[in-house]
């Protein structure tokens, strides 16, 4: 029972009647403690099987069953199923231990799947590991990297400070990025609106959604005017900027490709990841990934948006998939031998185009989406993450980036993702461990014995100035010492119920 007089706080204890005084200023309540003050006083003669002994007892027990067998870590985290099983594997084989208390703070890595604010509030830098960097909506969302590249554009094309042919190694928006307006904005909204004709097909999409939610196409008159009809109430000004990723109007509309490469007749793209291993220096690299197909033959007059978007939840409805979800999903070898049998001679390329120039392409432009967002994200010693990619080929062997995703599926349903999906996993946080302890020592990155199948492409070291006094004040983490492992604290509250999904995560995480 807790009483207060003049700011000064008693505690009563159980047994006898005894006062202490203890501080003017109520402490933070441990688990336990809070536990206990939701425990009604009890009163005389009440069955000793219920006596405050025997509910401790009770509450060490459902602790208990939240902790590792032996309890001493250090523990990992992980919030949600994608990966979860690679993930755990990982880093059971390092000896650490699996705690499912989200609230945990004595982590060694945390994967999640929905970012969440507790996260990097919690975080000790320089002591744990975390994936997502709290801002990578930057390059994740439709909006956000479709403004992150406009911007940098700009900013090339007025600060020349550039080596003379350098400017023709930096790839140009409009040769690899499809022609894209923003709907939450009035003038191009507008502008669309005027440059629409049925001869074009254009595709429309929200800016932070996956699983080809919300997508739909716009190839007549009827459908621009429907469109029309939604984006009218649209408001525009600095206020509506700010919130437009949150907004029901934030969308894009982009250039539809009509004429993509095929595979035995079938649409393709190309899913690449860009591993972010350290944050301090930055420390990014390519990582190859594998071909997806759909089910049907490629037809663009087709309503049937399976026919039009590859991911594998639009191929999953098909009833057809369970039966045919080997051919969704090739390797890059399996592509590459394609490519050299059917399109070598009769398109004069060069012997192996996919490991040559179209990965040279990929690694191009996004080394050029990094750079573009480089200075404004928010960057702390153990920030990581693994983004994936998606890359077009048309006809012609141009390479187009549809989009760049955070939280890529790492499911293995496949023969091919059960091949590719896990060493992606293990050697992004083979590099992000090996980063991160280089880093707080103030050890050279490279050579990286952690590297195996990715590509470095950014070595942050040449960012850091030498001047102590110039460098990002995350660069401060490593003069910090790693903090002691503390005793594991309770488990969670008796009667705490996991909190709930939202989109392809778990909230909360």
């Amino acid at each position: 029972m807790l009483l207060t007089h003049s700011h000064v706080l008693f505690i009563h204890h159980w047994g006898q009647h005894t006062w202490t005084h203890i501080c003017c200023r109520r402490p933070k309540r441990s688990r336990i403690q809070q536990y206990w003050a939701r425990v009604p006083d009890l009163p005389d003669g009440t069955d000793a099987a219920r006596s405050p002994a025997v509910l401790l007892e009770e509450f060490l027990r459902d602790r208990d069953k939240q902790l590792p067998n032996n309890g001493q870590g250090p523990f990992f985290y992980i919030g949600g199923s994608n990966g979860a099983s690679i993930i755990s594997a990982y880093c059971k084989s390092k000896g650490w231990q699996h705690t499912q208390d989200s609230q945990w703070e004595d982590y060694r890595p945390k994967w999640c799947e929905i970012k969440c604010r507790d996260n990097y509030h919690n975080f000790r830098e320089g002591q744990q590991l975390l994936l997502q960097l709290p801002n990578n909506k930057l390059l994740t969302t439709k909006i956000g990297l479709l403004s992150a590249l406009w911007e940098h554009e700009r900013t090339l094309s007025k600060v020349n400070q550039m080596p003379p042919g350098a400017q023709a190694r930096v790839p140009k928006m409009e040769d690899f990025f499809p022609e894209t307006y923003r709907l939450d904005i009035s003038n191009e909204r507008q502008t669309f609106f005027a440059l629409f004709d049925e001869t074009q097909i254009w595709i429309c999409k929200p800016t932070a959604s996956n699983k080809g939610k919300g997508i739909f196409l716009i190839r007549s008159q009827e459908e621009l005017a429907i469109l029309q009809a939604k984006t009218h109430s649209t408001k525009d000004g600095p206020l509506h900027s700010k919130t437009s990723f949150r907004g029901p109007q934030a969308r894009v509309v982009q250039r539809y490709i009509q004429n993509p490469l095929l595979l035995n007749g079938k649409k393709f793209d190309v899913r690449s990841y860009l591993p972010i291993a350290c944050a301090v220096p930055y420390m990014v690299f390519f990582g190859h990934g594998y071909a997806r197909l759909t089910l049907n033959l490629y037809d663009p007059h087709s309503s049937d948006l399976s026919g039009h978007l590859t991911n594998q939840f639009m191929q999953k409805q098909s009833p057809l998939y369970m039966l045919l979800k080997e051919d969704t999903v090739w390797s890059m070898d399996h592509l590459n031998h394609y490519i050299n049998d059917k399109f070598q001679r009769t398109k004069g390329l060069p012997r192996d185009w996919v490991f040559t120039t179209f990965t040279r392409r990929m690694q191009q432009i996004m080394t050029h989406c990094f750079l573009a967002v480089k200075s404004k994200l928010e960057r702390k010693l153990g920030y990581f993450d693994l983004i994936g990619c998606d890359f077009l080929i048309d006809e012609n062997f141009k390479v187009w980036l549809l989009e760049m995703n955070s939280n890529p599926a790492l499911h293995t349903n496949c023969e091919v993702l059960k091949k590719v999906i896990p060493g992606v996993v293990m050697e992004t946080l083979d590099l992000a461990l090996e980063t991160s302890q280089k880093s707080l020592r103030g050890q050279k990155m490279l050579p990286m014995r952690s590297q195996r199948r990715f590509t470095l492409l950014h070595n942050g070291e040449a960012d850091q100035s030498p001047n102590p006094r110039l460098r990002p004040a995350a660069s401060s983490a490593r003069l910090r010492p790693p903090a002691p492992p503390r005793p594991r604290p309770p488990g969670p509250t008796p009667g705490e119920q996991p909190s709930g999904r939202r989109g392809t995560g778990q909230r909360g995480c």
